[in-house]
Parts: C-alpha cells; sequence; structure tokens
C-alpha cells in the first residue's frame, strides 16, 4: 500500500494541503461528503493539483507537514 500528500485548489483559490492511502476516496469525500475536511466544505468545489507518493504514512504526514509549513507562491511551484 502507498500513502499520498496531496494539495487541492478550491474554488475561492486557496489551496489545501492533505495526505491519504486513497486520492480518489479523498477527493470525492472533500467534494460532497460530510467527511470531507471542514475547511474544503466551504470552499467546494475543490480540484486535485498535486499529488506526491510514499511508502509508510508517516513519510506521507511529514512531507504535509512540510508542505503546509510554505508560502502559496512556494506551493505552486510544485505544480
Amino acid at each position: 500500500m502507498f500513502y499520498f500528500t496531496y494539495i487541492l485548489e478550491c474554488a475561492d483559490g486557496t489551496l489545501y494541503c492533505g495526505s491519504t492511502n486513497d486520492v480518489a476516496r479523498r477527493l470525492t469525500a472533500h467534494n460532497g461528503l460530510k467527511s470531507g475536511a471542514k475547511y474544503t466544505r466551504a470552499r467546494r468545489p475543490v480540484i486535485l493539483k498535486y499529488t506526491e507518493k510514499f511508502k509508510t504514512a508517516t513519510e506521507a504526514k511529514k512531507r504535509e507537514a512540510e508542505i503546509k509549513s510554505w508560502t502559496r507562491e512556494e506551493k505552486l511551484a510544485l505544480f
């Protein structure tokens, strides 16, 4: 099993970073289910802009934390 760190672009132009083991399921949740993040629920629809693949959940979470500390411009440079 692989784990992923991802970046979404919300309808209001903001960026959201998260991690998961199933990007398609998580994108569906962000776009329409109550299980989507509170932040993205108010900013639907969201578009998947970037993913990175990792062997462990720990690696994906560390990368998520790293990306979340970046500026918007640094995040945009990834894609």
